[in-house]
């Protein structure tokens, strides 16, 4: 081998190595989870109930829309749906957890039983499709 394809497969570990720690990386609660979970049961003791946006990644409550000057204005305009981002770990997406304390009603275990359904059925269609085998075909 020469040099250059030497300097080339110690790249490709590297980058690899890199790939493999970024994917085991663990996902670290935030310390003001138990807080909030604590204060969300006090409120509904005192019959207030509020939705808190928590961040999907970390469950802290420090999650804040993105300005617009900071990369989100379409967001801003209403053309797309706004971007979150969170103080404590720099996640940052379209999508935000939202925890709160009021009552399950009819149609919220509906809409939940609807969504568990799909999730079913995406992953049911996907299993159907691996085990499929597909007919060889001959040239002649």
């Amino acid at each position: 081998m020469s040099e250059q394809e030497q300097e080339e497969e110690r790249k490709r570990k590297k980058k690899k190595k890199k790939q493999l720690t970024i994917q085991e990386t663990e996902k670290v609660e935030s310390v003001l989870l138990p807080k909030m979970v604590e204060a969300l049961d006090e409120l509904e003791k005192e019959k207030k109930y509020v939705d808190i946006q928590v961040c999907p990644n970390c469950k802290s409550p420090l999650v804040r829309r993105v300005k617009s000057t900071e990369g989100d204005i379409l967001g801003h305009m209403g053309l797309t749906p706004p971007k979150y981002e969170c103080r404590e770990c720099g996640w940052r997406e379209k999508t935000v957890l939202k925890a709160t304390n009021r009552p399950t009603s009819i149609k919220d275990v509906v809409i939940m039983k609807e969504a568990k359904d799909a999730e079913e059925d995406r992953q049911r269609k996907e299993s159907i499709k691996k085990n499929e085998k597909k007919p060889r075909r001959f040239l002649r």
